[in-house]
């Protein structure tokens, strides 16, 4: 297959791998722990990833197959041939030059010829051709004009899976038998990754209460309170971390028309200490709202915090109506998700928290651990004793909450 085609069909392949999920480059990036315009270079055939690797996980994350990530793996090891540059000519054997004598090799059965009087034996190369995973031209004694190894990659740059380059000569085989392991050429046998839950699921957590209430704890003064909708910016480049309560929304859905059963939904505190001496920011106070979403409470001072489901309440109509709790079991599709809103508080503790979703379909079961928009574990900061502040929007200043009026 020609250069250009050859990596014009890997990056067909991680296109369509990509197309099966629907997320973005920024979103499927942050799973793989690469950037989204590297993945995008991948995906236009302007680059070919120097391992297989994150393509595999790639494929596993957005639900590919086994047969799909085979083809996928054949074709990257295609378009990683072509992109590499050509090996260089072996440069010639140098021929005979003046110096001691080289010993004949004895024919078998006769006796051994003596050592020139010199003191230079001698020494046979190693046959590293019958190392597994090592090609001709690899260690000491071996010919310039060793060929690549069938099943191996030609040129100086191996794949890092590909080689088992810690044993040589015999002691591969007697390490080969001792684990109970097979050493083959070429490409060392990966255990089959375990299939990707049947379920997808994003997060916000820079959310405030009704759109506008909330507060941050901040060690320096802040910069003036942002749009609800740039919280998350705004929080990360002043250092601020909730205060007193995190409110979180997770949109949970399957990935295909079967039904995915929710069975429960729990939280993980990894972290406790206590708050840092900082000051509590708020953003506003005092706004009200027609409905109050259903939600589950979460008190991060208990020893063991548990999701407790809580009605929610519209009060926008003539005849307020109840808004009855989540409760589980509950199913999902991928044309029928949910959104889980929860609001998790605390006085006393600065606690760093995942949740944790159970879910069974189709005969298997299992939990997702549920953090952070980046993967990292909320955190929410207690905010009793500490000096607290409201935003003067005439004298474009914090002040104390006495001075705004503000109080509690």
């Amino acid at each position: 297959m020609p250069k250009d085609a050859a990596v014009e069909e890997f990056a067909r392949l991680v296109r369509a791998v990509k197309a099966r999920d629907g997320r973005s480059y920024e979103a499927l990036g942050r799973r793989l722990n690469v950037s989204a315009s590297t993945l995008h270079r991948y995906c236009s055939g302007a680059t070919v990833p120097e391992d297989f690797g994150v393509v595999d996980r790639l494929a596993v994350l957005c639900g590919a197959d086994a047969e799909q990530r085979r083809a996928l793996e054949e074709s990257w090891t295609r378009a990683d041939r072509a992109r590499r540059p050509p090996a260089p000519e072996p440069e010639p054997e140098p021929g005979p030059g003046p110096g001691p004598a080289q010993v004949p090799e004895a024919d078998p059965g006769t006796a051994p010829v003596p050592e020139p009087a010199s003191g230079h034996a001698r020494v046979p190369a190693p046959d590293t051709a019958a190392v597994p995973g090592r090609e001709p031209g690899d260690g000491p004694g071996a010919t310039a004009a060793g060929g690549a190894r069938p099943g191996l990659p030609s040129g100086g740059r191996r794949r890092r899976w590909g080689r088992v380059g810690l044993f040589g000569g015999a002691a591969a085989v007697v390490a080969a038998v001792t684990l109970g392991v097979v050493l083959l050429p070429g490409k060392a046998r990966e255990p089959a990754a375990p299939p990707p839950p049947p379920l997808t699921w994003t997060v916000a957590s820079h959310l405030w209460a009704n759109g506008c209430g909330h507060t941050y704890l901040a060690e320096r003064t802040p910069p003036p309170p942002p749009e609800p909708a740039d919280a998350r910016r705004w929080a990360t480049a002043a250092g601020a971390v909730h205060g007193g309560e995190t409110l979180v929304r997770v949109s949970v859905q399957g990935r295909g028309a079967s039904a995915v059963v929710l069975q429960g939904l729990h939280v993980r505190v990894v972290e406790r200490g206590a708050p840092p001496a900082w000051s509590a920011y708020r953003m506003e106070d005092g706004c009200g709202g027609a409905v109050t979403p259903r939600r589950f409470e979460v008190d991060l001072d208990r020893p063991r915090p548990v999701a407790r489901a809580r009605d929610g309440y519209d009060a926008s109509g003539q005849e307020g109506r109840t808004l009855p709790a989540v409760s589980f079991p509950y199913a999902v599709t991928a044309a029928d998700p949910e959104e889980l809103l929860v609001s998790a508080r605390t006085a006393r503790c600065d606690c760093s928290w995942f949740l944790e979703l159970e879910w069974s379909a189709e005969g298997r079961s299992g939990t997702v651990r549920i953090g952070d928009e980046d993967g990292s574990p909320f955190r929410t900061s207690g905010t009793e004793g500490r000096p607290a502040y409201g935003y003067d929007s005439r004298g474009r200043a914090w002040i104390t909450a006495s001075e705004s009026g503000q109080s509690g």
